[in-house]
């Protein structure tokens, strides 16, 4: 079951809801996590719950390393050795404006946003493509646009799966460019007395005065991940939302934020930590797991244009139910494809 719905006076982005079971053979949710590549935020609620079980807590700190390599070149990453020791499988894309593509010199296409005159192009390099085929006509036409045609540099974050020893490989690797390792942010609270929002698995839209639906409730995490006061005093020039009805008023919850650059690997490793908290009995009906992209990534799901500077959205959450049913929601800019 899904469900498409926009959000506030203006439309600003699309929501899709839709639910299912994590034991259910045609779930998506891994394929789903692992598609969404450019990670910035992983944020997870717990209701009920006053300390963080240590091998939750280890799985959020070992969510780690990336790396900042400043003024790169790009034809770095483009060269056999950087493809033969870092990269298994993907693309570079590249997203640029009209003078800086005419100047590369290669064949791209024009930006879904660009409007009736194209003033921004996209350029896909398959570089496994590159690697297999290093005397080709596309190889050297690339390394010739970016070593000499318009030698491109940028700031770039790193990270990918860790099979060994690659920290070592990488800070080697660019010794000779300014690189720095970096370990996610992570905030972890304890919210005393929240109220939060009634659930039913079966519910998706919800039911007067018995459930509340998944948009009543991705509006509520909005609002709490926000730290919002959820009072709705009367004097408050800031915010007079409040959580929607029914609810229950919860003595403790944790809530736990990860800020950096997140491979899906992780993601995949703390949501399926959180289907098996329910393994013992639990007082929390439900919990969730919620997923932030960068504003600025060129590409969405997979290798979906990104709409950048027309919104930025590109997110998802998880409702996680006691009964290993699950609610999935995700959210794009209003501009971009509908997500998958």
């Amino acid at each position: 079951m899904a469900t498409l719905r926009r959000l506030g006076e203006v439309p600003r982005h699309l929501l899709v809801c839709e639910k299912s079971n994590f034991g259910h053979e045609k779930s998506r949710h891994r394929h789903l996590v692992e598609t969404h590549c450019h990670n910035y935020r992983v944020s997870f609620l717990i209701p009920e719950c006053g300390i963080l079980p240590k091998e939750l807590k280890d799985l959020v700190m070992a969510t780690g390393p990336y790396y900042f390599v400043k003024n790169l070149p790009l034809h770095e990453l483009i060269t056999y050795e950087f493809i033969n020791t870092f990269v298994k499988k993907g693309k570079l894309i590249l997203s640029l404006d009209k003078d800086t593509y005419e100047e590369t010199g290669l064949q791209g296409r024009p930006s879904q946003y660009s409007g009736r005159k194209a003033m921004k192009f996209i350029v896909s390099i398959d570089l496994m493509d590159l690697s297999f085929n290093p005397d080709s006509k596309t190889y050297e036409r690339t390394c010739w646009s970016f070593k000499e045609k318009n030698p491109l540099k940028f700031d770039f974050l790193l990270a990918w799966h860790h099979t060994g020893a690659e920290e070592a490989t990488m800070m080697s690797y660019f010794s000779k460019y300014q690189i720095q390792e970096h370990q996610p942010k992570v905030v972890l609270r304890t919210l005393k007395d929240l109220q939060c929002p009634g659930l039913q698995s079966s519910e998706l839209e919800g039911q007067p005065e018995a459930a509340c639906s998944a948009g009543q409730l991705f509006d509520w995490l909005g609002a709490v991940f926000c730290n919002v006061d959820l009072n709705n005093e009367p004097d408050s020039f800031i915010s007079t939302y409040c959580c929607p009805q029914p609810s229950t008023v919860v003595a403790k919850a944790y809530l736990c934020t990860i800020t950096g650059f997140i491979l899906p690997e992780k993601i995949l490793g703390l949501l399926e930590h959180l289907c098996h908290y329910f393994d013992e009995p639990k007082l929390a009906p439900w919990v969730t797991l919620s997923v932030q992209g960068f504003a600025d990534s060129p590409v969405s799901w997979r290798e979906n244009e990104h709409g950048f500077r027309k919104g930025g959205e590109h997110l998802y959450n998880f409702v996680i139910f006691n009964n290993q049913d699950y609610w999935l929601q995700m959210a794009v800019g209003a501009n971009d494809h509908c997500p998958p």
